[in-house]
């Protein structure tokens, strides 16, 4: 039986066109330092292809559906150092390509492979002297043009065509994908219970306690990675949007923002839990926190297929820009309706950042947040606050199987005008979300969301 890798190949074949070919690396190895590596990782195109995770290979695509591989052949001395190679002898039966080669040999195979062939793709951009290997190969391939070999003119991104793959999921991948968010939100759920058990006992909590919760869990439940570096803020680092775990003490009385997710099998998730260190929100964070869980409920509300990758954005600023008005945080007699919040982004000092973003084998998946059947259709705005020209064009609309996250969020820093009552707070709530055609499925729920479940939660 064909496998999904080998099926996807044969639909990237189908669209190289007569006389095309495909060259997609996988990603280097990095030193950390000295002779000490970065724990590897695997390109995500070239194993959305492959289902193959080892360093230093090559896969090449021809538009006849032929598949060859290059990889590390089998190193017995290097084996014992570093892990059995799977070698080109059992890759062609492994991985159901046709042919497969040592790495060592791509240099000298691969203008062979290039011969004859009308147009030549690769990842532009993402793979740091890759287009001067292939320039290279082209040159030995011109060089044969006495023999009556032709030589490829033309070249394309191969990433434009497996972005649009990539972005709606198969059932194989969302399975992956469901198991990777219940690990996470089992993950989330350790780390709340352990901040309210440790501050009732009277143990000092720092945020590195959280996140070694987190991993624990992770690799507990199989998970090889963190889908990025985790983000857990205590108290008035919530308000950094890209805050790294660290050291600062996690205090009774403040909010916790843990922005975290694990990798499974290639397949990231992502989920953002902000609650009280203590397991009881005040009456600001509560009232903070509502808000923000509104704003997501209005945005889940309308992420289904058929609508647009804006409208879950526009729902949640319109819930949130009413909120700032309600609660003080923005002055009525200055900034107006909620309407002319919007039109001024008046409610960009406290919501920066967009809604969602796309879901998959990266945190931040590939693929066009534009309609790419209305690339032509633009209009062009002015932005109120840095008077620049922006050409605005059809966000996507949304079909069944693309998966994007949903993450409103507010954070208060001091300013003159803000009650002095909501400084410092800094919140999120993210969902990974699989669309239908009806709705969304939240695949994280595993974590509760609403305010009197966490504390429930953290009381337990």
């Amino acid at each position: 039986m064909t496998s999904h890798y080998a099926q996807r190949r044969a639909r990237l074949a189908a669209q190289l066109g007569d006389g095309g070919v495909a060259i997609i690396p996988t990603a280097p190895e990095h030193l950390r330092n000295r002779d000490t590596e970065y724990l590897y990782r695997h390109d995500s195109y070239f194993y959305y292809l492959t289902g193959f995770s080892e360093p230093n290979a090559c896969l090449v695509i021809t538009s006849d559906g032929h598949s060859t591989l290059f990889c590390q052949p089998k190193d017995l001395e290097r084996e014992i150092w570093t892990g059995i190679r799977l070698g080109p002898e059992a890759a062609r039966a492994t991985l159901d390509v046709d042919a497969a080669y040592s790495s060592d040999e791509l240099d000298a195979r691969l203008p062979r492979l290039l011969e004859n062939r009308e147009r030549v793709w690769f990842p532009f951009a993402t793979h740091r002297g890759l287009a001067e290997q292939v320039e290279g190969w082209l040159g030995q391939v011109r060089a044969r043009s006495r023999f009556g070999v032709l030589c490829p003119t033309q070249q394309g991104d191969v990433c434009a065509l497996l972005d649009e793959m990539r972005l709606v999921k198969d059932a194989h991948e969302l399975a992956i994908m469901r198991r990777a968010a219940q690990i996470s939100a089992g993950a989330h759920v350790r780390a709340m219970q352990r901040s309210a058990r440790m501050l009732r006992a009277g143990q000092e909590v720092r945020e590195y306690h959280l996140d070694a919760e987190l991993l624990h869990e992770f690799r507990q439940h199989g998970s090889q990675y963190v889908a990025y570096g985790s983000i857990v803020a205590a108290g008035a680092n919530a308000c950094v949007l890209h805050y790294q775990a660290d050291k600062a003490p996690v205090r009774a009385g403040e909010l916790v923002l843990i922005d975290a997710g694990c990798e499974l099998d290639g397949y990231a998730s992502d989920i953002t839990r902000t609650f009280p260190a203590n397991g009881r929100f005040t009456g600001p964070q509560r009232a903070l926190y509502d808000l923000v869980h509104a704003s997501q409920e209005a945005a889940i509300a309308v992420t289904k297929a058929g609508n647009r990758f804006n409208d879950p954005h526009e729902a949640t600023v319109a819930v949130l820009a009413q909120g700032l008005l309600d609660l003080g945080l923005l002055d009525k007699a200055k900034y107006g309706t909620a309407e002319d919040v919007i039109a001024s982004r008046a409610y960009f000092q406290f919501y920066m950042h967009r809604t969602g973003h796309w879901l998959g084998m990266d945190v931040h998946d590939c693929g066009s947040y534009v309609e790419p059947t209305e690339l032509g259709v633009v209009s062009e705005r002015k932005d109120p606050i840095s008077g620049e020209t922006i050409a605005n064009r059809p966000s996507r609309i949304l079909r069944p199987g693309m998966v994007t996250t949903i993450e409103p969020g507010l954070y208060v820093r001091p300013a003159p005008g803000v009650p002095e009552a909501f400084h410092n707070i800094g919140i999120r709530i993210e969902d990974d979300a699989v669309v239908t055609e009806t709705g969304c499925e939240l695949i994280t729920r595993g974590v509760p969301v609403q305010a009197d479940e966490i504390e429930a939660l953290m009381r337990d």
